[in-house]
């Protein structure tokens, strides 16, 4: 079976056979299994890093976010440039990069080094992913993308809970001496193997927009926005909040609007204006905000409470995360599967409210048991919290992007990686910082405290994300409509 050929007026595509979109899949699954899990994977890592580079705690800090930072830096614009230079020749272009910053990461000799690849590794991974998305939505024909997209969700899950669980599991085995450098060096051979079968599977042409042109004005506004909020996320819970991290966020403001402005005036805009007049899109993407800030503050408490507070090995922690993982995995095939389809918004529903019980089940677990909480202790909690996080990724993705063009969906997918980053960003810095102020010294009655604390605020977050899930049409293929 082969993709009808578009007509000369819509953007150009290559017809190609099923089994050929299937492993366009597959690769793109691979590069999303990639950047997912490095994105989450270092954290758990951060305690080895520093021992091993004997850097401090910010530079420790810039180890751990120059991914992140340049990940988002990169996202939106790269959409657009997938237009101009061409999806194919950008998403081997990120890979073949993705792939070599690995590398460097896994041989850096000392922490600038390090982070110098983690920001490479970060801008190529911004010039990937977006390409592979819109390739998926472009050479599979209509009655068969829903099928494609549904595994998106899952691995946006899945990944982000793997991360943590796999990272204990390298550093514990310490293969041939590598102690941490092998969380990034298990990349290399699964980013070669990914980038030869790219290089044979994807299309030449992949939906681009002929008329497409780079909007400068819009590219540096959004960049340098974007650069005053994130330098001072990182950095500011470090040093105190200073001055001048306020003012840089204010400026930040000050550029996005800006920013807006000039998207209004302007002939080729970096975003495409036509997905903010879906209202799946807009209150899609406010919900993926409140949830991904929500569950990133839940990741770095939950492994500061049982790392620096309990003192668990990172293995002990990464096992302790299994019943999480194993809600997870359930929850996204049982979306994907079944309730997504038949339920629509409904499955958010019940997944966010789930996600709420599971939360504050966490915070009566942990000051119930206390310093004497044991695995099973925490077990049912994290088993609820993962179970309904699980259930929110999957309908979450079909209502962002699961209706838009061929034109829309670089930018739409770009955007939709940039606000889960952003807000993952935002929710570790202000939660983090909440930690932190409670728990003091870090003594183990300290941070059992800090933790109660933001799993409850986590939970109130993950309240009002709900409340927002009725402004979702009731099914993401009436979104169009």
């Amino acid at each position: 079976m082969s993709i009808t050929q578009r007509t000369s007026e819509a953007p150009a595509t290559t017809a190609l056979p099923m089994r050929t979109a299937w492993l366009v899949l597959v690769v793109v699954v691979l590069a999303d299994i990639m950047d997912l899990i490095d994105s989450s994977i270092a954290n758990l890592a951060g305690p080895s890093i520093r021992a091993d580079l004997g850097s401090g705690q910010v530079t420790v800090q810039w180890v751990l976010s120059a991914y992140t930072a340049a990940f988002a830096l990169g996202l939106v614009t790269s959409g657009r440039l997938g237009d101009l230079l061409g999806r194919r020749r950008l998403f081997l272009l990120g890979m073949t990069g993705f792939t070599l910053a690995s590398l460097a990461c896994g041989l850096a000799p000392h922490a600038v080094f390090l982070i110098v690849a983690r920001t490479v590794q970060g801008l190529c991974g911004s010039v990937m992913i977006p390409q592979g998305l819109a390739l998926v939505k472009v050479v599979f024909p209509p009655q068969h993308l829903r099928k494609a997209l549904t595994p998106v969700g899952p691995l946006m899950g899945l990944t982000m809970v793997a991360g943590p669980i796999l990272a204990g599991w390298l550093l514990h085995l310490d293969l041939f001496g590598s102690q941490w450098r092998s969380i990034f060096l298990i990349n290399v051979p699964f980013g070669v193997a990914a980038a030869a079968l790219a290089w044979r599977v994807l299309p030449r042409r992949g939906g681009e927009d002929p008329a497409a042109r780079l909007d400068l004005t819009g590219v540096g506004l959004l960049t340098a926005a974007s650069a005053l909020l994130i330098v001072p996320l990182i950095q500011g819970r470090d040093l105190g909040w200073p001055a001048w991290t306020y003012v840089m966020m204010a400026a930040a403001v000050v550029l996005l609007g800006l920013f807006v402005v000039s998207q209004r005036h302007s002939a080729h805009p970096v975003i495409t204006p036509s997905l903010f007049r879906k209202r799946s899109f807009v209150v899609g993407l406010v919900i993926v905000a409140g949830f991904y800030a929500s569950l990133s503050a839940f990741v770095l408490v939950i492994n500061l409470l049982l790392q620096q507070g309990l003192h668990w090995t990172p293995l002990h922690t990464g096992l302790t995360l299994i019943p999480w993982a194993l809600g997870t995995a359930v929850a996204v095939l049982l979306a994907g599967a079944v309730l997504a389809e038949k339920l629509g918004r409904t499955t958010l529903h019940l997944g966010l409210a789930i996600s709420v019980v599971g939360l504050l089940a966490l915070w009566w677990s942990v000051a119930h048991w206390g310093a004497g909480i044991t695995v099973w202790n925490l077990a049912p909690a994290l088993l609820f919290t993962g179970f309904g996080s699980g259930l929110v990724f999957v309908p979450l993705v079909d209502f962002i992007i699961g209706d838009a063009t061929p034109e829309e969906v670089g930018t739409g997918a770009g955007l939709l990686n940039a606000v889960q980053q952003f807000a993952g960003a935002i929710g570790v810095a202000a939660l983090g910082t909440v930690f932190f102020a409670r728990a003091g010294d870090l003594s183990v009655h300290s941070c059992i405290a800090a933790a109660e604390l933001v799993f409850g605020i986590a939970a109130g977050l993950s309240f009002l994300t709900l409340l927002l899930v009725g402004l979702l049409p009731k099914h993401a293929q009436q979104a169009h409509g």
